[in-house]
């Protein structure tokens, strides 16, 4: 187990602890693992229903993070995925009550209902007015069977914010109850785990997935998903949820919706964005509307790679509630959740300085077919080739040469029956351009250089392909900044153009042999340097016995040319 914590023993209270000091509006309940608003003397001095909820750690930022005006007034933290003590709850309920009463907002879990229960009983013995709302969002979960009930996930924070709203507006306890039990009633979520996670106390994750396997339908306490499955692309995924939770709350056609997309703790930014993406397309192909989104961590399962979709049926109540005021730290800002109009996020540009193909009017039965045979065969190679470049460019670089090269390859294929092929520099000019339009990183604008300064070598000098490719090394050695030696491509260009210029006078396919030779000579040469410039600099001598990927893939491409002539 790999962890940033201290001891298992003190991973609640060193959390809470960082929270604290990095949160002015939070402070500590003293003895206990409770977080509160730092103004709460003044919420109580006003009358302001205070709400309080909580739950096991690891589901971090809830429920602390949603502590502060038009949200929740104190958090009770158990240990991870353990439900606070009753007598900890009581603490809580007695640190923020008022004469306006307490709401407890709860997840449906058995020792969170049995624990926030036994306290609520007991403060109402001592004279406090405490009111329970027990979310059971769980729409994996039908709310019969033999289990125990409906889990509370995901959608509970929003339950969270629609109560807060109640409560800020100086609503009696049985109105923040009811607008409480509103929002719970209206809410269905739904998850998908990619991985699972690995609680401290336990330091062994909680299941195994194999590569192409997910659970879906889990809770948030490490479990596994009602079903595993095959992994599927996210689109697939988002619709299967999404449709569990239309049903499940049956939304229809027309209807509005707020949309909650929770990463479940291990999920990167760019993935969320795309099950974002693909949850607002598919609504609205169904005709539903989603008036609010938000995308974003809320409540956790430690490190767990996935996500969960939480989906609220509105009416004018619950959408006023959602955008009413409210900070906490956890809690997106006020211009947050509202959706753009699909034909506002993009808009047009200035347009490419010249297409691939411009000004190339000659029909394409004048072309060359050896040019395009060549071409192919190096497509075709570089294609093959992506799962090799990118296991070797993942040992000594950040593992995406091969796919960069694959894309563009991909995208030299597509435009391929555009290209001027009974022009060779101007074929080169237009791979070029393409190369420069869809590759970023490295590997584009080198290739894209290099090929501009071949094409600019056959036009002085017609029919010398050892002075174009010794052109397109030296402009890639100009814009790269990179020498022989440096274990980078040019360990393999630079003596690939020496042996095609000492093959002068031989046959073009022997030349080009030669010059795929060397070049694979030179490849294997790199795994006996210490890389100055490249993917590998950063690695020093770790990179030493792996030969340069860049390199492989000029010996694999002269290689495909020799082979075409």
């Amino acid at each position: 187990m790999k962890k940033l914590i201290n001891s298992v023993l003190d991973v609640v209270p060193d959390m809470l602890q960082g929270l604290a000091l990095s949160q002015p509006a939070i402070q500590l309940l003293q003895g206990q693992n409770i977080a509160l608003r730092a103004d709460v003397d003044a919420l109580k001095a006003r009358h302001e229903v205070a709400l309080v909820s909580g739950g096991g750690a690891g589901h971090e930022p809830a429920h602390a993070g949603f502590i502060g005006p038009g949200l929740l007034t104190a958090a009770v933290v158990g240990d991870v995925f353990t439900s606070p003590s009753a007598d900890a709850v009581l603490a809580a309920i007695e640190a923020v009550a008022n004469p306006a009463g307490v709401l407890l907002i709860i997840k449906n879990y058995t020792g969170d209902r049995l624990n926030f229960g036994l306290a609520a009983e007991i403060a109402r013995s001592r004279g406090i007015a405490v009111e329970t709302v027990v979310v059971a969002d769980d729409a994996a979960l039908s709310a019969r069977g033999d289990h125990a009930g409906r889990r509370g996930l995901a959608g509970t924070v929003l339950v969270h914010k629609v109560a807060g709203a109640a409560a800020a507006a100086g609503k009696p306890l049985a109105e923040v109850h009811a607008a409480a039990m509103h929002a719970a009633q209206a809410v269905s979520t739904m998850g998908v785990a990619l991985s699972p996670c690995t609680v401290p106390a336990a330091g062994k994750p909680s299941f195994t997935l194999g590569d192409d396997e997910i659970e879906l339908g889990l809770g948030i306490h490490g479990e596994p998903g009602v079903q595993r499955a095959p992994l599927a692309p996210a689109r697939v995924l988002v619709e299967r949820i999404l449709n569990v939770l239309l049903q499940d709350q049956n939304i229809q056609a027309e209807e509005r919706v707020a949309l909650l997309i929770n990463n479940l703790g291990g999920t990167p930014a760019m993935e969320m964005a795309i099950v974002t993406q693909a949850a607002l397309h598919h609504l609205a192909q169904r005709g539903i509307h989603a008036e609010r989104a938000w995308t974003g961590t809320f409540l956790s399962a430690l490190e767990m790679s996935g996500v969960s979709l939480s989906l609220m049926r509105l009416d004018a109540p619950l959408l006023a509630a959602l955008d009413a005021p409210a900070e906490a730290s956890a809690w997106p800002a006020a211009h947050q959740g509202l959706i753009a109009n699909p034909g506002r996020i993009t808009r047009a540009g200035a347009g490419s300085l010249s297409s691939d193909t411009a000004g190339y009017a000659v029909a394409q039965a004048a072309a060359r077919p050896g040019l395009k045979h060549a071409i192919t065969q190096v497509l075709d190679t570089l294609e093959a080739a992506e799962p090799e470049l990118t296991r070797m460019d993942q040992v000594v670089g950040d593992g995406d040469l091969g796919i960069s090269l694959s894309r563009g390859a991909q995208a030299l294929r597509q435009a391929l029956p555009g290209y001027p092929l009974y022009d060779l520099p101007a074929t080169l000019r237009a791979m070029s351009a393409t190369l420069r339009r869809v590759l970023g990183g490295t590997s584009g604008p080198l290739y894209a250089i290099g090929l501009l300064r071949a094409a600019q070598s056959l036009q002085n000098t017609p029919g010398d392909g050892a002075a174009a490719l010794r052109a397109a090394t030296q402009g890639i050695m100009e814009v790269g900044g990179a020498r022989q030696g440096d274990r980078t491509m040019l360990d393999a260009l630079i003596p690939a153009a020496s042996a095609w210029e000492d093959a002068a006078g031989l046959p073009l396919a022997q030349a080009l042999q030669r010059a795929a030779d060397a070049a694979e000579q030179g490849c294997a040469a790199t795994a006996e340097v210490v890389a100055r410039r490249g993917r590998s600099s950063y690695l020093g001598e770790r990179a030493l016995g792996h030969p340069d990927p860049g390199a492989k893939a000029v010996a694999l491409w002269l290689q495909a040319l020799a082979i075409s002539c």
